[in-house]
Formats: structure tokens, sequence, C-alpha cells
């Protein structure tokens, strides 16, 4: 039987340091050879972007998010993961999203990492809604079929 795998997520308004959050996952443990992260973040589209506005659905977004990972655990040798994703107004260069996979071995934190964040873009319940610099509230963001094709290569 292989180790626990253990999985944090977590939705926030508050920012999140890469650093830190790799550093709580990997605290002791001799046996992790390999982190991967991935760090989304808010762009500016070209400049005419002041903020991007982050909405979940509060319980739902957590579970899912929670499911996810579990599958990524199940799939991959993972010695832990962690998934947080961010809520509220969030300012171009502001962190949205982190995923960190920890296994003993590179190919298997880079897969999971990628995997969960396909997934999360495809089946967590966020929207995005884009605020610009002349005072204008977008549209909210549609899902981008790129994403689907994205999540569909997993099987």
């Amino acid at each position: 039987m292989s180790a626990p795998c253990p999985v944090a997520i977590r939705v926030q308004t508050a920012d999140f340091d890469l650093a830190s959050e790799v550093a709580a996952l990997t605290a002791g443990r001799t046996d992790i050879g390999a982190v991967a992260t991935f760090s989304g973040l808010c762009r500016d589209e070209q400049g005419r972007l002041a903020a991007l506005e982050l909405e979940h659905y509060p319980g739902m977004a957590e579970e899912e998010m929670r499911r996810v990972a579990e599958q990524a655990c199940a799939r991959w040798p993972l010695m832990g993961l962690t998934a947080i994703h961010r809520s509220g107004r969030i300012p171009p260069g502001g962190n949205i999203v982190l995923v960190v996979a920890a296994s003993a071995h590179r190919a298997a934190a880079f897969a999971a990492a990628e995997f969960m964040m396909d997934f999360l873009k495809t089946r967590a319940p966020f929207w995005k809604k884009e605020h610009g610099i002349d005072g204008s509230a977008g549209d909210w963001v549609e899902a981008k079929d790129a994403d689907d094709r994205a999540a569909e290569r997993w099987g």
C-alpha cells in the first residue's frame, strides 16, 4: 500500500506565498525528491485591465478541488498536494491560483500539477469578471474550448 498523500485545499481572498506553501508541504520530509508548482497570475490584458473579480460557489468549489486532488493522488505516487484558489478582486500581477505537487520523482509531480490545473479550469465552480482601467465592468469571462481539450487528454 502506498503512503498517504496529504491534500491541502483552500479558497481564500488573502494572497499566498509560494515559498511558504512549498516549505509547509515539504517540512520534515527527506523522501521528497521533486516539487512542481504552478502559479497563475492576473494579466493586465495589454494595459486595459484594472482588476479581475473572482467568484466561487462556497463549499462546492472546495469539494471539487478536493475531488480532483484526490484523483491526482490516486493516479500518481504523490507525497502531498496543495491547491489554493483566490476569490475577490485581484489586480494585475496578483496571484490567482497555486498548485504544489510533491513526489519522489519529477514526472509524477509535473503531471499531477498539470492535471490539477486542467481540471480546476474546467470543473471547479469559479467565475471571472474583468474590470477595465476606464471604470467599466466587463462581462463574465467565458470558458475556453482549449481548456476543455486540455482536460480531455487525461481520459
